[in-house]
């Protein structure tokens, strides 16, 4: 149960660090910058992607990481498929509700389509990008390193 946790932890500080890039970038594009709602999103979604798999392929699961270049093209679809939850999110709150100051923006896109948007990533990433089984010594099994799994992660 301790490296369950540690992969969250792990997978939670790449997370945080992506949302704080994902969440300024938006601010100001949408802010001084004077951009559009979801060009603005758009934006800087891209750049919080960037940083999340760089945080979990350089941390949190480093050590089940697979070769090449498909675990990268299926984080990108399953970060596209996040994107799309966000942007929905504040398609639906801007112009379907009409509710269309930066703080309702932030709070639809940034706020509730990236809490919603992180339950699909977790699940996307540990289960398709980084499976417990494409350790680099090709070992399945349990937490415990003893027969594979996530171990040694970024978080201890």
């Amino acid at each position: 149960m301790v490296a369950g946790r540690r992969e969250l932890l792990g997978f939670a500080s790449a997370g945080l660090l992506a949302y704080a890039v994902d969440l300024g970038l938006f601010t100001l594009l949408r802010g001084p910058a004077g951009l559009g709602p979801l060009t603005a999103k758009a934006l800087s979604f891209v750049a919080g992607c960037s940083v999340a798999y760089a945080g979990n392929a350089l941390g949190t699961y480093r050590h089940t990481r697979p070769r090449g270049l498909r675990p990268y093209a299926v984080f990108c679809a399953v970060n596209a498929a996040g994107a799309a939850v966000q942007l929905l999110c504040l398609a639906v709150s801007h112009y379907g509700l009409g509710l269309t100051s930066q703080r309702a923006d932030t709070v639809s896109g940034a706020g509730i389509g990236m809490a919603l948007a992180t339950l699909l990533r977790f699940w996307g990433t540990r289960t398709l990008v980084f499976p417990a089984g494409d350790s680099p010594r090709g070992r399945t099994g349990s937490w415990t390193g003893t027969s594979g799994g996530r171990v040694g992660t970024w978080t201890g």
